[in-house]
């Protein structure tokens, strides 16, 4: 099997997730903020697998790499933080926030 395979059907559950939230709740999640996110995990991954690669910490078996990589870090590894900067936000956005901010006229005449 090969890491493509263990990892799409995770990719496809994110991304059916933030779908999702498009539909169930639109405006309030911010793809702007999703895609930043998405933009620095990468680069960071891209970063440290490298220099974790390069040093001996880990490798990956060549028979379950699609044969990309970014350096010495195959393109398949890049799934685990693109998953994350999906996944986390959509589930955010679907469970919403269950405390409600306390307005300002009523806390007006409280001291502290």
């Amino acid at each position: 099997m090969t890491y493509t395979l263990v990892n799409a059907p995770f990719l496809a559950l994110c991304v059916a997730a933030v779908a999702v939230c498009a539909r169930r709740r639109p405006g309030r999640l911010r793809p702007g903020a999703v895609v930043v996110t998405v933009a620095v995990l990468v680069v960071l991954t891209a970063v440290f697998d490298n220099v974790m690669i390069a040093a001996g910490l880990f490798d990956y078996a060549s028979e379950g790499r699609s044969g990309l990589a970014v350096g010495r870090a195959p393109v398949e590894d890049f799934a685990y933080p693109v998953a994350g900067a999906l996944a986390l936000p959509a589930l955010w956005h679907l469970l919403g926030r269950r405390a409600t901010a306390t307005a300002p006229s009523e806390t007006a005449g409280v001291n502290r």
